[in-house]
């Protein structure tokens, strides 16, 4: 209990990843630590398609163009002005959407949070890219 309450005290806002599918919101996480530069106060959790489109639409103020297959929520440490304009210089290949404390949304995830299951954000080899190259396009 008591690390739920210090990663609530280092939470400044959160991060929503909307996407088509699991890996894309895998991919979407580590973009915003890597390009992003954002850091996470606590584990990226599963969240539930239908409600992270429902937060969508409560912080949008407008209708859905798509609906999502996958979702993620994370609380960040950044402020959610840093945030934004670090997420405007990235592209990742999900819909990410910073939830500030001023939206009224905010302080009920704040307590939503921590039931939710963690996500693993180890990648699994597929079949497209074989492990030799990915440790290749690693290497700088």
């Amino acid at each position: 209990m008591d690390q739920v309450k210090k990663a609530v005290e280092n939470m400044n806002s959160m991060a929503v990843v909307r996407a088509d599918d699991a890996s894309k919101i895998k991919i979407a996480l580590h973009d915003l630590v890597r390009y992003g530069h954002m850091t996470f106060a606590d584990h990226a959790r599963k969240l539930e398609p239908t409600f992270a489109d429902n937060i969508l639409i409560h912080i949008m103020k407008s209708p859905l163009k798509a609906c999502c297959s996958a979702a993620a929520i994370v609380p960040l440490v950044d402020q959610a002005s840093i945030a934004i304009g670090r997420l405007r210089k990235i592209h990742p290949p999900a819909h990410v959407i910073i939830v500030s404390p001023r939206h009224e949304i905010f302080h009920e995830l704040v307590n939503y949070v921590d039931i939710l299951p963690e996500i693993d954000l180890t990648f699994e080899p597929s079949e497209e890219f074989p492990v030799e190259q990915m440790v290749e396009a690693q290497v700088y």
